[in-house]
């Protein structure tokens, strides 16, 4: 990264090929045609995809819901994807598109925010707790249709 400043910002269609990338190295392939489809569904509910940027460079991004509860007339944050490129990971990147995502769902009135951590992610598991969030709130479960 270059001790450059990292920078975040809404995602945009020129960024699609690097998103696709960086989901490709985390070992879930896809191309720039397919994230722009993303990019354009996401915008369309008005969820809110954040990328970061370094010495203009795309190096992390960040997609979020904010979705209705319906035991409760309020709404909660979602974190469905959060990438960092392999090369510029423990420099704080993650940290920073969460704090932006944390901004972004105050601004929207969520409650509160939820993210899933697979058990082959224990580095993202450790940094969300280190951020606050709470593994003991809820079991994840799931179950193909």
């Amino acid at each position: 990264m270059n001790d450059a400043r990292v920078t975040v910002r809404a995602a945009a269609d020129g960024d699609a090929d690097r998103l696709a990338s960086l989901l490709t190295d985390e070992g879930y392939p896809a191309g720039g045609t397919d994230l722009t489809a993303r990019l354009a569904r996401f915008g369309a509910i008005g969820a809110h995809v954040l990328v970061a940027e370094a010495a203009g460079d795309v190096v992390g991004f960040v997609a979020m819901l904010v979705l209705p509860r319906f035991e409760s007339a309020d709404t909660f944050a979602r974190i469905v994807t959060l990438v960092v490129d392999a090369g510029e990971r423990e420099r704080g990147i993650g940290r920073l598109l969460m704090a932006a995502a944390e901004k972004t769902a105050a601004k929207e009135g969520a409650s509160f925010l939820e993210v899933t951590a697979g058990h082959h992610r224990p580095d993202a598991r450790r940094l969300f707790e280190s951020m606050g969030y709470d593994a003991s709130v809820a079991t994840y479960l799931r179950k193909r249709p």
